[in-house]
């Protein structure tokens, strides 16, 4: 029986999932989403196009491979039929290609409105959500009352969705919600093949079908190792995809962990080692450090080797891989932070609280201060460059199997 290998992102999202999951896939008959929601934004580029992905799996985009949503993912049908009229236009068969899990709870128009309403009743203590509705999705996951796309199949489905409705509508204070749009998609979406993923996912491996996992935001948004309460409401670590696609974790296989070069977080939070110089102003400028969901400019920092090796931890991450060195390629002088210091006590650990209160001691490289787009080998990348992937192979004690130096599926360096 083949073994489910999984990708996820090591830091506070937005490492370069998308592209990852998309370099893989050819490697792979399924490609399956195990959490999350429309919150996500994977970024696929190939030749001149380029792509976001909220809820459909990155895999989509190569033929013959068959994708998952998982039970585990919270559903906006509005965003999610938008997203697949939109991959349709580029000539893929969607209809072909993706099956959608029984399980996973909808997003209703007023989990929309909740969330913004619980925003803005924390005013300046603000968790900076996507505002999509996921947190309340969730929230009612949880307090079993929520909606799943298999109840969309039942004669009483209306029934049930009104009652739900008619409780949000009386904690929000408001009378009514235009909902038109989202049950016109709730429509749209009984065309697709919804599934017993959990069913679907063993048989796949017992055909011997090589199956990835696929997870969105990343370990450091986990709901309860993260920097909480500055996190998503899904589990992001890779025990996630067991219960998000329903498999045992002897299941599990290969664990690749994504992480960029430097550090980057989009709304509040704790973050050891943000840039509020030209450095920071650099990093967002070059690597384009803006939320492919929210359009918000993302933190900056240098890479953070405490945060890092604390979610390959957690993950048991067997192959690591680095996005974006070609971000920092006139930098005369790279910073990595080896450990903290807490209440002016040095700790080398990932705290309980991360707190503001943390400051990074750093170790100091030498930049590599070249093109890299003429690399199409680790041997062909610069000294400093490798010098630097060594360095963290070493504190991670875990290898580096994959470089990316630019957003194109080609710009793309493997290593044995």
């Amino acid at each position: 029986m083949k073994k489910i290998d999984v990708v996820l992102g090591l830091q506070w999202g937005d490492e370069g999932k998308g592209k990852i999951v998309d370099v893989l896939t050819p490697n792979y008959n399924v490609v399956a989403r195990f959490q999350g929601g429309p919150n996500a934004g994977h970024s696929i580029c190939f030749g001149n196009q380029s792509f976001v992905l909220h809820t459909v799996p990155s895999g989509i985009f190569r033929a013959g491979t068959c994708n998952i949503i998982g039970n585990g993912v919270v559903i906006d049908p509005i965003i999610l039929m938008q997203e697949i009229r939109a991959i349709e236009a580029l000539g893929v068969n969607v209809r072909e290609g993706l099956q959608i899990a029984k399980r996973a709870n909808l997003i209703l128009p007023t989990h929309r409105l909740l969330d913004a309403a619980s925003e803005q009743k924390k005013g300046e203590h603000k968790v900076g959500t996507t505002g999509k509705g996921i947190g309340p999705a969730y929230t009612d996951k949880i307090a079993r009352n929520g909606l799943r796309v298999g109840d969309i199949l039942r004669p009483d489905f209306l029934e049930r969705y009104h009652i739900l409705r008619a409780a949000h509508l009386d904690m929000l204070g408001i009378r009514s919600v235009d909902d038109s749009e989202w049950l016109n998609a709730v429509e749209q979406l009984r065309q697709f093949a919804i599934v017993d993923n959990e069913i679907v996912i063993h048989r796949l491996m017992e055909d011997d079908r090589s199956i990835l996992a696929e997870g969105a935001q990343g370990s450091l948004l986990d709901i309860d190792f993260g920097t909480y309460p500055f996190v998503t409401s899904s589990s992001t670590l890779c025990a996630g995809a067991c219960v998000g696609l329903g498999t045992a974790p002897c299941h599990i296989g290969q664990v690749f962990g994504i992480f960029k070069a430097y550090c980057t977080r989009v709304g509040a939070g704790p973050f050891p080692t943000e840039l509020f110089d030209s450095t920071g102003e650099t990093l967002r400028r070059v690597g384009h450090e803006f939320g492919a969901t929210t359009g918000r400019p993302r933190r900056c920092g240098w890479l953070d080797l405490v945060a890092l090796k604390y979610t390959v931890m957690m993950n048991g991450v067997t192959s690591l891989i680095m996005m974006k060195c070609d971000v920092m390629n006139e930098f005369d002088t790279i910073r990595v932070c080896v450990g903290y210091e807490l209440n002016g006590q040095p700790i080398d650990y990932f705290p309980f609280e991360a707190t503001d209160d943390i400051r990074p001691v750093y170790r100091d490289f030498p930049g590599w201060k070249c093109d890299l787009s003429d690399c199409h080998s680790y041997d062909q990348l610069p000294q400093q460059l490798r010098d630097y992937i060594t360095f963290i192979e070493t504190q991670t004690h875990t290898p580096v199997s994959i470089i990316s130096i630019g957003p194109d599926r080609n710009q793309t360096i493997f290593r044995n």
